[in-house]
């Protein structure tokens, strides 16, 4: 008889917490504001590219480019509660945090700033996980909110839904940030090892500044490839930012770096192409084979830019460039920096990236 009673009693509240559940409402994202990317028009409007127009591919640069890393979502509601329903194209198994890779991160505006509200992660069964509703944030209250969500780094979605509660206002929002800047870059610019889809160089950037960093981030495959060239060139952009020294070596750097540059500038005079210094990566420590390596890129980086600035107008160096504290414990896997790592990265760059820009009103 207890027994019963216990069973009874939990499908009771069970129940109860059913019946106190709002029925919500859905709105696939595209009927809202997206942002964030270098090329606005994509057949599928999650991915980064089209790749109908432009050519050249590798398999593995399709794969990284149906990702859905730095795309943001800008809407307005004034719903208690916001949840999203994805389908996946694929789900990345990746060793990065699963709220990174693989989930959603939600900002909301409060007193002028991007304050972090709620990040949802999924499981990586596509089976199980396409269609499953998640909570972002709850228990607010009824004012209606600027909100930007931001789509997992590593991830492929084929459609995204917001949900708020059923008589809920959800509309578009304005595109939240001036300016339109292309940052092109490695997975440290693609987001690997963040903890949430948030917390990469170009969305802390975008915050900091208040312009938008959009992302043509590659993770591995950022060689200053012809392919790529070829499609940056025509990219509707105010400003280029570059983390191409990151992949790569010393001959890599030696053999594109001026090809990539002219084949952007003769289509783009007049804009700036923004290079940055990579990183110390901390493998470098103990690893003499890996220092050595390192070493020899940084050098040919620094002496080719050096000719570089010369060489071309409008084309610049930063090399303020840092994502390591003091103690130099900022990293994740040693190539990786963490997300402290990440952020220490943006704010290094930050002063003189907007210094340049301002040169030519994008402020």
């Amino acid at each position: 008889m207890h027994k019963l009673l216990t069973i009874f009693a939990a499908a009771l509240l069970s129940l109860t917490a059913f019946a106190q559940s709002p029925a919500m409402t859905f709105t696939e994202a595209t009927e809202l504001t997206i942002v964030g990317k270098v090329f606005p028009d994509t057949p599928n409007p999650y991915e980064r590219m089209d790749f109908t127009k432009y050519g050249g591919w590798t398999e593995k640069d399709i794969d990284l480019l149906q990702m859905s890393t730095g795309i943001i979502v800008s809407f307005k509601t004034n719903s208690p509660v916001i949840s999203v329903k994805p389908e996946f194209k694929s789900i990345s198994g990746t060793m990065a945090s699963g709220f990174g890779a693989r989930g959603f991160d939600l900002y909301i505006k409060k007193d002028g700033m991007w304050l972090w509200a709620g990040s949802c992660a999924y499981g990586i069964d596509k089976k199980s996980e396409n269609g499953r509703v998640r909570t972002l944030v709850e228990n607010m209250d009824n004012s209606l909110k600027e909100c930007i969500l931001y789509l997992p780094n590593f991830s492929k979605e084929t459609s995204v839904q917001l949900g708020v509660a059923a008589g809920s206002v959800i509309q578009k929002g304005d595109v939240p940030f001036r300016h339109r800047i292309c940052i092109h870059g490695s997975s440290f610019m693609h987001g690997a090892s963040t903890g949430r889809a948030g917390q990469t160089v170009p969305g802390y950037l975008t915050r900091m500044t208040g312009m938008q960093f959009c992302s043509l981030a590659v993770s591995g495959d950022c060689r200053m490839q012809p392919q790529f060239a070829n499609a940056l060139k025509d990219a509707d952009v105010d400003a280029y930012v570059f983390d191409s020294f990151s992949n790569g070596n010393a001959a890599s750097v030696e053999k594109s770096l001026f090809k990539f540059i002219e084949t952007i500038q003769a289509a783009k005079p007049g804009v700036p192409l923004i290079f940055m210094k990579t990183i110390w990566r901390e493998r470098r420590n103990f690893n003499q084979e890996v220092d050595r390596v390192e070493q020899e890129k940084y050098e040919m980086a620094d002496k080719l830019m050096k000719e570089a600035v010369k060489k071309y107008k409008d084309v610049y160096y930063v090399t303020t460039t840092n994502a390591t504290s003091k103690l130099h414990d900022t990293t994740l896997d040693g190539t990786h920096p963490a997300d402290w790592g990440y952020y220490l990265w943006a704010e290094s760059v930050c002063k003189p990236i907007t210094k340049i820009l301002a040169k030519y009103g994008i402020k």
